[in-house]
């Protein structure tokens, strides 16, 4: 899909912002393409399987597939059904091949296509009308909930609901839900058997008032087409030709219809990611995407990795994430190549609580928005995104955000074209175009003027109020129709505003907004397919990426998933940022997401060998005395928050930098302490001679849980080692030690245990 700060109806060139002329001929459709992107384009007969990583270009390469097939007369527009999963998806594909010179190609939505079909063959199969949508259907699964006698609470209406619209897509009557949930080893968030009752009420509801919901109409149309092999071979005389965008989200029911279009033939181009597999708890799967081949032996199979979306900074991340996944979409995972110039590292920030990480996040948003002529980095506020992994996150960010005053826009809140302005706009400019106007010098100016006119009697101006508010979220809606506007005139130079009018009725009904100057706040879910300049995806804990509920290893690979969507939404400025406790003076417990082991400065990767190590962390000679001896760091010592390079000789020990937030445990701070005191007692010499204050500190802050553990954090020797190394340990793990009192060594040593000093503390 296309930027969210530039994308259009209007299909763009190169740059956003540009727009390319129409192709004279089906030769130059294909100009600008790469070699990959131009095989998709010329591979028209027989079934195609486009693998496209994020950032390849996966749409400009499906839509100058189609309109070259359509420019060479090798495809009838008409023919030609190209689905994809959003309302704003196919209308940027019909505005781009519009563009091309391929209108006429329908380009839909599953329910949208499903629906269209139902509507027409309704009367054919059935008689009569088709039943009523249901477009919410929360409050009849709460009125079914009611009469199961089952109360609900708002969380747990909103997770039924999921739950039964998950059966219907998986194709999984009421009756056998128990069953297949938890075969499927889904969590469900009640009591299976009452979620079946409810269930099967709900559908009993819908009939006796004669509605269905939105997987009823994927449902009956696959029945009608199932049942009806006249009506079935009706729809394949009329689409000759598909092509499925996101296939790796496709649900099992969805796979059924698209099979069921397509008859035996094998005209299929599909476009999809396994790495970008992460709905599944809607019943999407990437099985047929990665068993395509299966399928159609005889497939063309064509690998997008060429990324023109982010630099080699943000990619190598990416590529990173991926490398430590594991399952089978990870088996498939592609290595991408950045085709762009190099820009700057990602910004590892770590914060003390949530307020403060909000706070941080805005400040530097705003460093960011300053303009380059007063020491800022330019960035359109539209041009920045704040990810995070649950919507109830956004309110701290919506606070800090309106607080350092940068405007800010939620998606997935109210719809732009919804809001009570906009609609109001709409009919002002309707009235314009059709002559209403009272201002006859109107007559004469081009479309911006003729907007900027009409929307200044509603409270639009050239500069925006001061502050925030609804005042401002007024003016910035009004602004952005302005911007429309002259986009448009751009693309279009002979176009009239009764035009511009109908392609606003274009974007409504599809809910293609245009963009709003603001800096976008959204989930990660939400976040996909769209892309910035600058990303900050924040609250990066351990609990919430992997997110708590994701227990099983597939639910945690989502996650990890998740997180790589969320990378690759960057172009040019990533900042990932984490905060050690919730709430100001909250203890400092939380870790980083264990995705960013290995990859974040000062961390290590998760199943990496600890002596040796890949890439040269680790070097040098086995210890004196016999192979198999503890190897200790060289080089550099790197601050495991901030990153930056340590010298003085405390800051090494802690491997913090001292201003860094500290993830202390207080508790196990104050236990090795006190028997720090024991020990010194019995050997007769000063506390620090067992370790010192800033040996302890680093010790609470990793919590070591084996011996080589413990050996890399500075000020533990092989003596020590062998000495205290078997009390530390069990004291990391929790556990009471007997008092030090009779049984030490003829060294002296305090330490209650034998044999091998962590030999036991790997055996959990």
């Amino acid at each position: 899909m296309t930027a969210a700060t530039s994308s259009t109806l209007f299909p763009q060139g190169s740059t956003p912002g540009s727009y390319a002329a129409t192709p004279r001929d089906a030769d130059a459709v294909l100009d600008g393409l790469d070699p990959e992107q131009r095989e998709v384009a010329t591979s028209l007969h027989g079934a195609v399987c486009v693998l496209a990583g994020a950032g390849t270009g996966k749409t400009r390469a499906i839509t100058h597939r189609i309109a070259y097939g359509v420019r060479a007369g090798m495809l009838q527009p008409a023919s030609v059904l190209a689905v994809t999963f959003t309302n704003r998806a196919a209308g940027e594909m019909r505005g781009r091949l519009r563009q091309l010179g391929a209108g006429g190609v329908q380009a839909r939505t599953f329910h949208s296509a499903a629906l269209r079909q139902l509507q027409y063959f309704w009367p054919k199969a059935v008689g009569g009308e088709v039943p009523r949508l249901v477009e919410r259907k929360v409050q009849l699964v709460a009125e079914a909930a009611t009469r199961c006698r089952v109360r609900l609470d708002r969380n747990e209406l909103r997770d039924v609901t999921g739950e039964i619209e998950w059966s219907k897509v998986t194709q999984t009557v009421p009756e056998d839900y128990p069953a297949v949930a938890a075969k499927s080893g889904r969590e469900a968030p009640r009591d299976a058997a009452e979620i079946g009752r409810i269930y099967a009420t709900y559908e009993q509801l819908k009939r006796d008032r004669g509605v269905i919901d939105f997987e009823d109409v994927l449902l009956l149309t696959v029945g009608v087409l199932q049942e009806r092999h006249d009506i079935a071979d009706q729809v394949r005389r009329q689409y000759q030709h598909f092509v499925v965008d996101e296939y790796q989200d496709v649900s099992p029911l969805q796979q059924r219809l698209l099979e069921l279009w397509l008859g035996d033939r094998d005209s299929l181009c599909v476009v999809g990611d396994a790495s970008q597999t992460i709905y599944s708890f809607t019943g999407a799967t990437p099985d047929h995407l990665l068993d395509f081949r299966t399928r159609h032996p005889g497939a063309t199979v064509v690998k997008l990795i060429r990324d023109y979306r982010s630099t080699p900074q943000v990619v190598h991340l990416a590529n990173g994430l991926l490398s430590q996944a594991r399952g089978r979409a990870a088996e498939h995972r592609l290595e991408l190549v950045s085709q762009r110039e190099a820009g700057p590292d990602p910004v590892y920030a770590a914060y003390a609580d949530e307020p403060a990480e909000a706070e941080g996040t805005a400040r530097r948003i705003r460093e960011l928005i300053t303009p380059v002529e007063q020491g800022g980095g330019g960035v359109p506020a539209s041009q920045i995104a704040v990810l995070y992994r649950v919507n109830a996150q956004s309110e701290l960010y919506e606070q800090a955000l309106a607080d350092a005053q940068v405007p800010y826009q939620l998606r997935g809140a109210e719809r732009f074209f919804e809001r009570p302005e906009v609609r109001e706009a709409g009919l002002l400019l309707r009235g314009a175009a059709r002559g209403r106007s009272t201002d006859p010098a109107l007559a004469d100016a081009d479309i911006p003027s003729q907007v900027r006119a009409v929307l200044g009697t509603r409270g639009w101006t050239p500069e925006p109020p001061a502050g925030s508010g609804a005042v401002r979220d007024r003016w910035e809606s009004l602004a952005a129709l302005v911007r429309l506007a002259e986009d448009f005139a751009g693309s279009r130079p002979g176009a009239t505003l009764s035009d511009l009018v109908a392609e606003l009725d274009e974007r409504a009904a599809a809910q293609h907004a245009p963009t709003v100057e603001g800096v976008t706040l959204a989930s990660l879910h939400a976040a996909k397919g769209l892309e910035w300049d600058a990303v900050f995806l924040v609250g990066l804990t351990e609990g919430m990426v992997p997110i708590t509920y994701a227990k099983t290893d597939q639910q945690i690979e989502e996650e990890r998933r998740l997180l790589y969507v969320g990378v690759t939404r960057a172009r040019h400025h990533l900042t990932l940022s984490w905060a050690l406790s919730r709430a100001p003076g909250g203890r400092a417990s939380r870790r980083p997401t264990r995705f960013l082991n290995g990859l974040r400065p000062g961390s290590q990767a998760v199943g990496a060998r600890t002596l040796g190590g890949a890439g040269g962390i680790e070097r040098g000679a086995a210890a004196p005395g016999g192979g198999g001896g503890v190897r200790r760091r060289r080089g550099p010592v790197h601050c495991r928050v901030c990153g930056r390079a340590l010298t003085d000789a405390g800051e090494m020990k802690l491997m913090r930098c001292e201003g860094c937030p500290s993830e202390l445990d207080e508790a196990l701070y104050e236990r090795l302490r006190d028997w720090r005191a024991e020990q010194a007692g019995l050997l007769g010499q000063p506390a620090y001679c067992v370790f010192t204050d800033k040996t302890l500190l680093a010790i609470a802050e990793a919590v070591p849980g084996t011996g080589s553990e413990l050996a890399r954090i500075a000020g533990v020797g092989r003596r020590k080692l062998d000495r205290f190394g078997a009390d530390v340990l069990a004291l990391c793990e929790g556990r009471e030690l007997p008092s030090a009192v009779d049984g030490e060594g003829d060294d002296g040593a305090g330490g209650s245990h034998s044999g091998d000093p962590w030999q036991n503390s790997t055996e959990k």
